[in-house]
């Protein structure tokens, strides 16, 4: 779920940090630039690990800047196709449900990924959304959110940044996980 990523990086590192320590300013830096983003096939970045070495120290012509060629590790968050996860729900519709880590957000439960056989109700409370229900030997159990989902990570995806989006169109995401809830012990943590 999470690796160390080996990255080599020249960085700008403005005049107003030259009177930090060294490795201070530059993991600031390297912070504001990674931080939170992430980095196609490699993942979710979470933090900086260490800086193995900084090489340079240039100033270029007309910049007040120096420049530095840093190498470092950093956390990154990227689940590998099989494993299992535990989530929260954070909306559901007819199209499935959608998972949240608390720093993660983008992880869809398809329809034909569901427990089988399930099906939809709608939700009295929230509008526009709906509770899935598992439907297990004339029992009904359902998916509501109260507490933890385990989940398998079916894929993991990088998709293309759109030229142009929609204005109703939902935010760009970086990195999708598709899940399945169907096989023994996923689901709500509860039913097991």
């Amino acid at each position: 779920m999470f690796y160390l990523s080996l990255i080599e990086h020249t960085l700008r590192l403005p005049p107003q940090l030259l009177g930090l320590p060294l490795n201070e300013a530059i993991k600031g830096v390297l912070e504001s630039l990674f931080l939170d983003k992430v980095i196609a096939n490699l993942g979710l970045c979470i933090s900086v690990y260490d800086i193995r070495s900084i090489d340079g120290g240039f100033v270029f012509p007309g910049d007040g800047a120096s420049t530095y060629t840093v190498e470092f590790r950093l956390v990154m968050f990227r689940p590998f196709v099989g494993e299992i996860i535990t989530a929260k729900l954070k909306e559901s519709d007819s199209n499935g449900l959608r998972l949240t880590l608390g720093f993660f957000d983008d992880i869809y439960i398809p329809v034909h990924l569901m427990p089988n056989p399930s099906h939809s109700e709608p939700d009295p409370e929230k509008k526009n959304q709906v509770i899935w229900m598992w439907d297990y030997q004339e029992q009904k159990f359902p998916i509501d959110g109260i507490g933890e989902i385990s989940f398998q990570v079916q894929s993991v995806t990088y998709p293309p940044i759109p030229v142009e989006q929609p204005k109703e169109s939902k935010p760009f995401a970086p990195m999708v996980i598709i899940g399945s809830l169907d096989y023994d012990g996923l689901g709500p943590v509860s039913w097991w």
